[in-house]
């Protein structure tokens, strides 16, 4: 079953692996007959401080801005590949997230539930792909798998996405053309599912 797939390159640089790795996915899922829309950070125009206290009076969303919102409402599935950055997500990175997801459009704080605010943007899958030089083992034993849980948990499920499978390529700063073209692969075989 053909599915609508946001890929979203989350590393600001104009070449890295994430990059290769969200082109390797979206080539293989065109050619397994999904629809794709593919957007790179770094190809993203936008003021990345939200620049208030609160939500009132939030600026308007520039064009990009906009554009990539458009997508996410129109996928069914969001593919996001990003680095780790000093544990967490690269700075326009999380910006994208603190200046698009506003209330009103990817969550209703006037309807809550336990406490939370009712998500919007519910009915749509993701993955995570994460690069990093962190080791897997003490990614997750030792540190607790923080990145995961902040994009998954804290910003995807927040507004309704989800459930969100994850995967971690890592180290990346000496790995091998053999082992980068075999990570390649496997997200070329994640693009044809459409997982």
């Amino acid at each position: 079953m053909s599915r609508k797939i946001l890929i979203l390159n989350l590393h600001p640089a104009a070449q890295s692996l994430n990059r290769a790795l969200a082109e390797s996915y979206a080539q293989a899922a065109r050619e397994a007959g999904h629809e794709t829309r593919i957007r790179h950070l770094h190809d993203l125009a936008f003021d990345m401080d939200f620049g208030q206290a609160g939500f009132k009076g939030a600026k308007a969303l520039e064009p990009d801005l906009e554009t990539f919102m458009a997508h996410l409402e129109w996928a069914e599935h969001l593919l996001i590949t990003t680095p780790m950055w000093w544990g967490g997500l690269p700075g326009k990175a999380k910006a994208l997230f603190d200046r698009a997801f506003l209330p009103g459009r990817t969550f209703d704080p006037r309807i809550k539930k336990l406490g939370l605010p009712k998500p919007l943007l519910t009915g749509r899958t993701a993955r995570l792909i994460l690069t990093s030089d962190t080791p897997q083992w003490y990614f997750r034993w030792a540190m607790g798998s923080p990145m995961k849980r902040q994009v998954t948990r804290q910003i995807l499920r927040y507004v309704g996405i989800g459930p969100t499978a994850f995967t971690h390529f890592s180290p990346v700063e000496h790995s091998t053309d053999v082992l980068r073209q075999k990570w390649l692969e496997q997200v070329a075989a994640l693009g044809r599912q459409a997982a």
